[in-house]
């Protein structure tokens, strides 16, 4: 019986496989699919065409236009009210749940191409004799786990999908037969858990070579088994009773979304990111911690007290205040000998890159297209450094960074108490190292925040580091630093008319600038700029992981079996080790551990671990993605944005600090927005497909 193997559902339904083929070029070339394989360059380009799927629509950082989730959440927005009357407002749309069935379709069509893809090389790749039988087991496990994560990426996006059997489907049945229905979720995820524990069995442990850092290692199937899990286990799909979940549903009318709480399913995930901990491979990444001169003088450039050389385009060391117990001790016990300001900030700006990461798990590589990390800094760049000026952070957002000794941040209390800083600060030493690290003439809500919070948010006033090879100055040569403010008679502030973008809260983003990047104009790709590689997965989210799924276990011990099945791996509620997961990230951060208080709490404790993911993970694609899974969406995305006074000039700076609702910036969520709606045109073709609760069918 003829069988079409490993084919997608979207070529297989269309009726035309060769209009979804990507590697057509290879086959017109009067190469056979037989050839192809035989031949080491050209199968090397078919598993490079089967990772070309991974990127685009399907990357987790990166512009509006092709990473829209990273900025549709209730942290982050981007500004594109100027936009209203050419149908350009791709955030307002998605934010007020106006969007449709065929809206951001291309990274379906796109995984199950790379799907289809990925599984013929997996098929076929055993008749090279070009390649070595260890190097034909390396490549096929690659492809079995970018087929695995593809699958993991609509499984996130659209929920419960259809599992194509692995021996291929049968083409000379009817059209009806071929259709395939969705799975439960459930199964969905054991099966994509089961694939990436079978890749991982034969990836190599060690981080590889420069050249091909994208490609994924045993870590990185580890890792992105843990956070299929952790989904899988979270409230939205583990014993769901709400109307919504009833109505998920395939196409005999049975439950995809499991009204049974399971709790093993909480224990899998914490075994799972144990299993990428005890591989012994990764860290979190540090930088030492950089002292002043002896003497107490200045080195390099005096003419910034806030700088040092030779670290010129750097802050100084912002050292967390004085802990009788995380001072005194080395990370990862404490803090002594570590900078969390630049620990941090060096993960996403380019100083670190991801050979050198000991953090970065899995990456997609140096996404500087158009479509990725550097397009999207032109948007977070103020208008006076030739940036657009509008994508920006919630005041949520900026209030959820702790004080730097671990206080809630006291947003009850604005603007009381928090009066600019006075003028003599730009002459007087003594009130210069009063107001550390904050430049002249900003509130003083701004002042003693944690580390991560002068690394990511660039508030009203902050310094913008610019090194800008281009420009030649009498002295340094290429050093330039820029104060942004957004008052409303400023460069970066509100205009009449709307004449430009702006920040409608008054803060922006500061995560992933880089100062040599300071050199760029609108819309240009400056090759000046330094490559970011994407931060997919990186070990911090391994230990978070870790974390919430202990303090999920309330049934006492479980022995979940490794990943190879060659040992169990015995999980339960446990304090110290749920230490192990969250303190690393606290004490990276310069943040003192959390007391007993809280770790024998488990919803003081849950409180805390939504909070600090809210914090370490901003802006790298999973807030979104948290609030739904958490079940969290309806409260805090339907919260209304609030932000600074934009309408006020300088001169009235005490009353930009208030507080207002930014209206025009959408607070919408529906239930239908839980999952998004599968395209009419899928549904058309496979008549087994189910719709998600909330959107229409077809109608035709």
């Amino acid at each position: 019986m003829k069988k079409i193997l490993f084919i997608s559902l979207t070529a297989l339904l269309a009726g035309a496989c060769a209009d979804y083929l990507d590697m057509d070029h290879l086959l017109e070339n009067k190469l056979d699919i037989e050839g192809v394989f035989e031949s080491k360059d050209y199968s090397d380009e078919w598993l490079a065409g089967v990772y070309s799927h991974l990127t685009g629509s399907n990357a987790d950082v990166g512009t509006k236009d092709h990473t829209p989730f990273n900025m549709i959440s209730d942290d982050m927005y981007f500004n594109d009210r100027r936009k209203a009357a050419d149908n350009g407002r791709t955030y307002s749309k998605f934010k007020n749940g106006e969007y449709t069935e065929n809206d951001e379709q291309s990274s379906w069509a796109s995984c199950w191409q790379g799907i289809r893809d990925a599984s013929t090389y997996i098929n076929r790749i055993d008749a090279c004799t070009e390649l070595t039988s260890a190097e034909i087991v390396d490549r096929k496990a690659q492809a079995r786990f970018v087929r695995a994560y593809l699958y993991w990426l609509l499984l996130r996006k659209y929920g419960p999908i259809p599992i194509l059997p692995l021996d291929g489907l049968d083409f000379t049945k009817d059209y009806d037969e071929l259709a395939v229905p969705r799975s439960p979720y459930g199964e969905c995820a054991e099966f994509i858990a089961g694939e990436l524990a079978l890749a991982a069995r034969d990836l190599p442990v060690s981080a590889r070579d420069n050249r091909n850092i994208a490609r994924p290692t045993r870590g990185a199937a580890l890792a992105a088994r843990a956070k299929v899990y952790l989904y899988s286990a979270s409230p939205l799909f583990n014993g769901n009773t709400d109307a919504w979940a009833a109505q998920l549903v395939d196409h005999e009318g049975k439950r995809l979304v499991s009204d049974v709480r399971d709790e093993e399913k909480w224990a899998k995930a914490a075994a799972a990111a144990k299993e990428v901990m005890d591989l012994g491979v990764y860290e979190l990444y540090t930088v030492p911690v950089r002292h002043e001169p002896g003497d107490g003088t200045k080195t390099g450039l005096t003419n910034s007290p806030w700088m040092t050389y030779p670290y010129y385009y750097y802050p100084a060391t912002l050292a967390p205040p004085h802990h009788a117990e995380y001072s005194t001790r080395d990370f990862p016990d404490g803090w002594r000998d570590i900078d969390p300001f630049e620990s941090y900030r060096q993960l996403f700006n380019g100083d670190m890159r991801a050979w050198g990461s000991p953090e970065l798990i899995f990456t997609r590589g140096a996404n500087h297209s158009s479509a990725g990390i550097a397009a999207m800094l032109i948007h977070q760049m103020p208008y006076s450094m030739n940036g657009w000026n509008t994508h920006g952070l919630t005041l949520k957002m900026y209030d959820a960074y702790y004080m730097n000794d671990g206080a809630e941040f006291p947003s009850g209390n604005r603007p009381k108490g928090y009066t600019p800083a006075p003028s003599v600060y730009k002459s007087n030493p003594d009130t210069v190292e009063k107001y550390r690290p904050l430049p002249p003439n900003v509130s003083l809500q701004n002042l003693h925040r944690e580390p991560r919070f002068y690394a990511s948010v660039a508030y009203n006033g902050s310094i913008w580091e610019y090194d800008d090879l281009m420009v030649l100055s009498a002295t340094w040569g290429h050093l330039l630093y820029q104060q942004v403010f957004y008052y409303r008679d400023g460069t970066d502030g509100k205009k009449p008319g709307e004449t430009q973008f702006y920040l409608p809260t008054g803060i922006g983003i500061k995560k992933y600038y880089h100062p040599g990047d300071g050199a760029i104009a609108q819309g240009v790709l400056s090759s000046d700029r330094r490559y970011k590689s994407e931060p997919a997965i990186r070990y911090a989210e391994v230990l978070l992981i870790y974390a919430e799924a202990l303090n999920e276990l309330r049934g006492g011990a479980y022995s979940i079996p490794s990943y190879d099945g060659a040992k169990s791996i015995s999980v339960s509620r446990d304090p110290a080790e749920m230490r192990k997961g969250i303190k690393p990230v606290r004490m990276r951060a310069g943040l003192p551990d959390f007391d007993s208080e809280v770790y024998d709490d488990p919803d003081k404790f849950r409180k805390k671990l939504k909070r600090e993911r809210q914090i370490e993970l901003m802006g790298e694609g999973h807030r979104y993605f948290d609030l739904r899974r958490w079940k969290d969406a309806p409260e805090e995305e339907s919260k209304v944005i609030t932000g600074f006074n934009m309408n006020m000039p300088s001169a009235q700076r005490e009353l930009f600090d208030i507080p207002v609702d930014v209206t025009y910036l959408p607070s919408v969520f529906v239930d239908k927005m839980y999952l998004w709606p599968i395209s009419h045109g899928e549904l058309r073709r496979n008549r087994s497909l189910t719709q998600n609760p909330g959107w229409t069918y077809f109608t035709d």
